[in-house]
Formats: structure tokens, sequence, C-alpha cells
């Protein structure tokens, strides 16, 4: 379980990371764009072969299909009543909200960075150590969402308090891939499975959702979002052959 702790602050951490770097370096949003869409499309390897394929492999198609399902519709409605909420535009590098808006935009960053870091945890569980791949995919991709937002922020927040929002956040990454750990440790194939792909679906939609326009938006419509996120991509289809 302390382990699990250790990896899911190691991907939580790098929001603290991302924070750090959109209040101190003035990241243009085109570079902010590159960055998002290199993120995602390590995640995309990441919910395909790491943990959609794993799914299907552990429990079957039925279970398989439920979770994504579940994990799609379970983001869509929590991020619909975020957006009433103020954090609509939580991943904005420019102007995600008014300082009203602080509330959806913390429980936004928790909804988007919780499976990740049940994932984390998932990945233990076959006792050949955390997966690299998925770690790498998660820190990868915290970077820029928060980056992102960090900078966006700054017409709304104190740096003292966005950096606190980022710290919060991480810690409840940590708690989560250790939960995810030591309550699914005994759970049958198909409950994992049903675990797994939840994740997947969750973190598929996010990224339709909220990651990806940002990305696309940010960098100014050109063709390199899509190169940049095949890229992001192929990079992690590297790592999980180690």
């Amino acid at each position: 379980m302390l382990e699990a702790a250790f990896w899911g602050f190691v991907g939580g951490f790098a929001l603290i990371v991302g924070a750090l770097a959109g209040l101190k370096l003035h990241v243009s949003r085109r570079v902010i764009g590159l960055i998002m869409a290199f993120g995602a499309g390590v995640l995309i390897s990441a919910l395909a072969f790491e943990l959609t394929v794993e799914a299907l492999r552990t429990g079957g198609r039925d279970a398989t299909v439920a979770g994504l399902a579940a994990g799609s519709l379970t983001f869509f409605l929590g991020d619909r009543a975020l957006d009433r909420m103020g954090g609509a535009n939580r991943k904005r590098s420019k102007g995600p909200g008014a300082s009203g808006a602080a509330l959806g935009i913390v429980l936004g960053a928790v909804l988007d960075g919780i499976p990740e870091s049940v994932v984390i945890g998932l990945s233990l569980l076959e006792g050949e150590g955390v997966s690299v791949a998925v770690v790498v995919a998660v820190f990868l991709s915290n970077v820029p969402e928060s980056l992102s937002a960090a900078t966006g922020l700054r017409e709304a927040m104190s740096p003292r308090r966005i950096v606190l929002l980022w710290v919060a956040v991480a810690l409840v990454s940590t708690l989560a891939a250790a939960l995810g750990y030591a309550a699914l440790g005994d759970a049958s194939p198909d409950t994992i499975a049903f675990i797994q792909a939840f994740a997947a679906g969750a973190i598929l939609t996010m990224l339709a959702d909220t990651m990806m326009p940002e990305a696309f938006d940010a960098e100014g419509r050109s063709a390199f979002t899509g190169v940049v996120t095949t890229l992001g991509f192929t990079l992690a289809v590297l790592l999980s052959t180690l």
C-alpha cells in the first residue's frame, strides 16, 4: 500500500511541477498547447494498452464494456455538474474563470486525477512492480494540465493559493493510488477488469471533453497538435514494451 501511495504521489507531484512552471515561466499558450497534446497522446496509449487491453485479458468483454461505459458516463455527469460550479474552464491557460470558481476548479482537478491514480495502484496488483508506462503517462499528462490551469488562474487567485490547490490535488492522487491497491487486492478478475475499464472510459472522456480541445485551441489550430499527440502516443507505446 505504501508503494502504491509513493507512486501515486510521483504522478501527483507532476501537478505541482506544472503549476510552478505556469506561475514562474510565463509559458506561451502555443507551447502549453503542444505540451498538452503530447500528454494527451501519452494518456491515449496508456488507456488503450495498459487499461483496456489488460481489462479484456483479465475479465473479458462484458466487464470491460460495462466499465468503459460507466467510467465515461460518470465523468460526463460529474464534469457537467462541475461546469455549473465554475470548473468548466479548469484547463484553460487563458482565464479559467472568476475567483468564485475555485471550488469547481479544485473538484474538477480531483475528478480528472482520481482515475489515473487508481490505475497506478492497480498496476501493482500483478506483483511485478509498478507499470512504468502508467506512471510516465500520468506524470507527463499532469504537468501540462496544471501548467495550463495555473497560467489562467493567475488572474483569479494568488500564487500561494494556486500552489496549495495543486498540492491538495496531489495528496488526493496519492490517497487514490493507495486505496486502489488496498481495496482491490482480493477482488475478482471481473471487478479488477471493470475498474481498469472504468478508469479508461473516464480518462478518454476527459481527454475528448477538456484536454484535447484546450490543446487544439491553445496551439493555434495547426497540424502540429496532431503530430505532437502522435509523438506522445509513440513514446508511451515504446515505454510499455520495457
